[in-house]
């Protein structure tokens, strides 16, 4: 199978990841509870995982990361537990539904959201974001990368609008971490959301939230803490106010130990491949005249995402094609993303989805190219 679906999750991973869940697995014991050599061991393993994260996104303090199951669970914990009735809330119309959702469900509840468009390009106005900030608006929301276009967000700019107007700026770095560099200091982020099975090579079920200093969040869990026993409430320090129950130690190994293989062999010299691929299947489809390609391919930066259609055939015939008579793994649909689709008038039809990984080859590329030839050619005869 030539895998071309890691947006959706990484299938291969380093093999020191592996490694790291196996030992971990036969190892670890329950962090925080009991003073056993395997449950030090898990607790040390977790800490020197947190370190990790905290220089790889260059936040201040070990301490503000919380280890999560995912993205969703870390968006979920950032919007139920910091918006309140009356709030005011932007995000943009480029956004996950692990993002949509929770912010739907705080609408029903009393708070007040502005969606801000985006054009046939999948590209917001900056401007427009800023006209939107009312007296009581409490936060932007929004996506770093979009798992539709691979667009990407100036994450520097909106942290800059937020800083000017004294709102919090959280973001969802789903598609970006691991490929594209985050300092959540230098862009102004107050909580950044991320997940460790895509562009950070590691086990699905990781993932974490970073939080700013001086923030607070209402926990969207309570229970187990292994400290404090005897108080009703949720610890309020950082992390564990955000880590209600036992982490997920095996797993957070095996993120620990992809963070150590990014760090060896460099995000940009894993995003300079990926975008190669990227660019060579691009460039490969792009002039086929059925072809109808989405997002923005004027800038450099982007995510290794390459989404189109082919007239006015449904996405999941061609997906399917491509899986059945040529073994390549693409994605189909809607991808969770409804906003955008409706922008681009995509609703119906969804889109396939090629994303690329720094495993795939010039070779698989080149097969996946001539698939979608040869697709296009059956279906215009």
């Amino acid at each position: 199978m030539i895998y071309m679906d890691n947006a959706a999750t990484t299938l291969k991973k380093p093999d020191e990841v592996i490694d790291a869940v196996v030992n971990a697995m036969k190892n670890l014991g329950n962090a925080g509870r009991g003073v056993t050599e395997a449950s030090l061991d898990a607790a040390r393993t977790i800490y020197d995982v947190r370190e990790k994260l905290a220089e790889f996104f260059h936040a201040e303090n070990p301490a503000r990361i919380a280890f999560t199951m995912n993205s969703t669970q870390s968006l979920n914990i950032a919007i139920r537990g910091l918006f309140c009735r009356k709030d005011h809330v932007i995000t943009t119309a480029l956004e996950h539904n692990s993002v949509l959702r929770p912010l739907y469900a705080c609408e029903e509840e009393g708070v007040e959201l502005s969606i801000v468009g985006c054009n046939d390009k999948g590209k917001i106005s900056y401007e427009e974001l800023e006209k939107s900030i009312k007296q009581n608006t409490k936060a932007i929301v929004c996506t770093h990368g979009s798992n539709l276009t691979g667009n990407i967000l100036d994450l520097y700019k909106i942290g800059e609008i937020a800083k000017k107007h004294g709102i919090l700026f959280i973001v969802d770095a789903s598609q970006t971490a691991g490929v594209i560099p985050i300092d959540v200091q230098k862009m102004k982020i107050d909580v950044l959301c991320f997940t460790g099975h895509k562009g950070l090579l590691g086990p699905q079920g990781t993932g974490g939230i970073y939080v700013k200093e001086g923030i607070i969040i209402r926990p969207l869990l309570c229970g187990g803490s292994g400290i404090d026993s005897f108080n009703r409430k949720q610890p309020k320090d950082m992390p564990v106010a955000l880590e209600a129950g036992t982490l997920n130690s095996h797993g957070i190994a095996g993120l620990g130990a992809a963070i150590s293989y990014l760090n060896r062999v460099g995000i940009d010299v894993i995003r300079e491949k990926e975008l190669l691929l990227m660019w060579q299947f691009y460039e490969g489809i792009k002039g086929i005249p059925e072809i109808k390609i989405y997002g923005d391919f004027e800038t450099s930066m982007r995510c290794p995402i390459v989404s189109f259609n082919v007239g006015d055939i449904d996405s999941s015939k061609i997906s399917d094609d491509l899986s059945f008579y040529y073994e390549i793994a693409t994605r189909a649909g809607a991808h969770c993303a409804p906003k955008i689709h409706e922008a681009l008038g995509t609703k119906e039809q969804g889109a396939v989805r090629f994303s690329f990984s720094h495993y795939n080859t010039k070779e698989e590329v080149e097969k996946a190219i001539k698939a979608v030839k040869e697709i296009v050619e059956g279906y215009r005869e």
